[in-house]
């Protein structure tokens, strides 16, 4: 067995990853506060061997449940970019990401944004997300965008 698969293996061992609960964000201070800790957090979990990276296209990031139901997976890319994954079950909420980005919907359900909309997009889904969950890998290259 070589690295890869043992890397893959021990990942598939590793404990759940840990949900949370969301607290509603009103200001671009808590947004601000919000990404800290949240970077803090996902470091920490990169940290542990079971949470490396696998390659373009995969990203680390963090799942926002929606209390409506469905997921939105927040990526940043090295340069700071956004991309956002928004499965079938949450495209209800795509209206609402769209007036707080102020950008139109992508061709797909991969919304590539740029850094600066981050805090507005946080602010504008805090109301809809329901909990948080770190995610260590997770695969943006099998949805168009």
């Amino acid at each position: 067995m070589n690295e890869h698969q043992q890397a893959m293996d021990d990942f598939d061992d590793a404990p759940p990853p840990i949900t949370r609960p969301w607290i509603h964000l009103e200001t671009s201070g808590d947004v601000e506060g919000w990404i800290e800790n949240y970077n803090r957090d996902l470091q920490r979990t990169l940290g542990r061997p079971d949470s490396m990276s696998f390659g373009p296209g995969q990203g680390q990031g963090i799942c926002f449940n929606l209390e409506a139901g469905g997921e939105i997976y927040l990526h940043t890319t090295a340069d700071g970019d956004v991309l956002l994954d928004v499965t079938p079950e949450a495209e209800w909420a795509t209206p609402v990401i769209g007036a707080a980005t102020g950008t139109a919907p992508p061709g797909g359900q991969i919304w590539p944004l740029p850094a600066y909309l981050l805090t507005q997009l946080i602010l504008g889904l805090s109301m809809l997300i329901a909990s948080t969950t770190i995610v260590p890998r997770h695969d943006f290259r099998t949805r168009r965008y």
